[in-house]
Order: structure tokens, then C-alpha cells, then sequence
């Protein structure tokens, strides 16, 4: 087996000790992790929800462990260059770290950790900002699904809503959000409210990394993008 390259020192200049100190320690625990585990995966995700992200990493945490952070740490700690790699090939890695992007270091069965990844999705509602997935629109009438309390606080949307014999009416029809476009603070509290769930958190394999082999999964990366440094 090769001799390991990471015991390098690591030098993370202009930020606070404790700033740095912590970095390091990330730098740290990420090089011993590279020791005890065959293979390291770069994953991408959408809508990021840390409580669902928490119990997908519990599942797995007897044959793996997760790195989130800063990819310019996560790069330090791998090595950005065949000069600086903690282990031979790992500057591969480090390139693909982009964006939201973080690392799994797992003994299990490349099979399996494939199956894992691309099967998990969870839903969630909405935030401000993200895309719809389709276009929401209520008709003029009442609206039982709201109760009367609700009322005031719908007309703080910007709903067009009133009581009519204690039942929310709304006077015109209303579009909530419209697919493709960004949702605005008001529309992602009103599906909120109608229990309206348009965010599906999802995990994507980018790259797999063991001592003996290197592959790159998603589409549209090329061997040149990686290769040039």
C-alpha cells in the first residue's frame, strides 16, 4: 500500500484563531477519515432540509461519515493538486467539489451506496425564492379548507378573502404562485397553509473515489474539466 501523504502541515492563512483552529480541525478529521474508509463519494443536493439530511445520515453512520461545510476546506484537506493530494488521485475530487456539493466517506458496497443516494427523496414545504413546480390558482368562492381565525391573516397575503356567515370567502379568483417562477414570501406561507409540499429534498452522486479507481457519474462532467490544474 502507498505511503500516505497526510501528514502534511496545513496552513489556512487570514482568519481568526478560532476560526482557524476549527478549520484545521475539519482539515483533520477529514485526512483521518480518508484512512479508514475505501471509497469517497461528492455529492450534490437540492433543497437542503438539515433535519431530513440528520436521519439519512444516522441510517448510514455505522459504515459511513459526512463532510458539509466549505469546499475550499474540504479541498485543503483532500489536496487541490497531484503535488498536495493526501492520497494519490484525490485532486480529482477536490475539483469536483462545487457549489452545493459535500463528501461521504463510506466501507459500504459501491452498489449499494448508489442505490441509496439515487433512490432517497423527501418532501418538504417550499421556502421564499425556490422554483414552483406548478401553478397554483383558487377560484373565486369559499374556501373551506381555511377556518374563519385564518381570515386576517390571508388578507396579509394579499388574498382577496372576506366572512361570509363565518365561512372565508374569496371574492375573485386567486393565483397562488405559477409554475417556473420564484415563490414569493406570501405564496410559500398560504401553501404552507394548504399543506402544499414543492420542495423535494434530493441527494446527486457526482464522483466516486477508492485507491484503486476513480468515476464520474454526473452528466456533463468531462475527464478534461478534471484532469487540467
Amino acid at each position: 500500500m502507498p505511503k500516505s501523504k497526510r501528514d502534511r502541515a496545513v496552513t489556512l492563512s487570514k482568519t481568526k484563531k478560532k476560526g482557524r483552529e476549527h478549520k484545521e480541525n475539519i482539515v483533520n478529521s477529514i485526512r483521518d477519515a480518508v484512512e479508514n474508509y475505501t471509497s469517497i463519494y461528492v455529492f450534490s443536493f437540492e433543497n437542503m432540509r438539515n433535519l431530513n439530511f440528520k436521519q439519512f445520515r444516522e441510517q448510514l453512520k455505522s459504515s459511513s461519515r459526512f463532510f458539509l461545510g466549505s469546499n475550499k476546506v474540504m479541498q485543503v484537506a483532500l489536496g487541490r493538486s497531484d503535488s498536495d493530494e493526501v492520497r494519490t488521485g484525490l485532486h480529482k475530487v477536490s475539483k469536483l467539489l462545487r457549489g452545493d456539493s459535500g463528501l461521504c466517506l463510506t466501507n459500504m458496497p459501491v452498489e449499494e451506496a448508489q442505490r441509496l443516494f439515487n433512490e432517497y427523496e423527501d418532501y418538504d414545504f417550499a421556502r421564499t425564492g425556490s422554483i414552483a413546480t406548478e401553478t397554483v390558482e383558487l377560484k373565486e368562492g369559499p374556501l373551506d379548507q381555511f377556518t374563519h381565525e385564518m381570515e386576517p391573516f390571508l388578507r396579509k397575503q394579499g388574498m382577496p378573502v372576506r366572512l361570509n356567515k363565518g365561512v372565508v370567502e374569496l371574492v375573485g379568483d386567486f393565483v397562488v404562485c405559477e409554475e417556473g417562477k420564484p415563490i414569493s414570501p406570501e405564496a410559500a406561507r398560504i401553501l404552507r397553509l394548504m399543506d402544499m409540499k414543492m420542495a423535494t429534498f434530493k441527494l446527486h452522486l457526482i464522483c466516486r473515489w477508492s485507491p484503486e479507481d476513480f468515476e464520474v457519474y454526473q452528466e456533463g462532467l468531462q475527464g478534461s474539466d478534471i484532469e487540467s490544474s
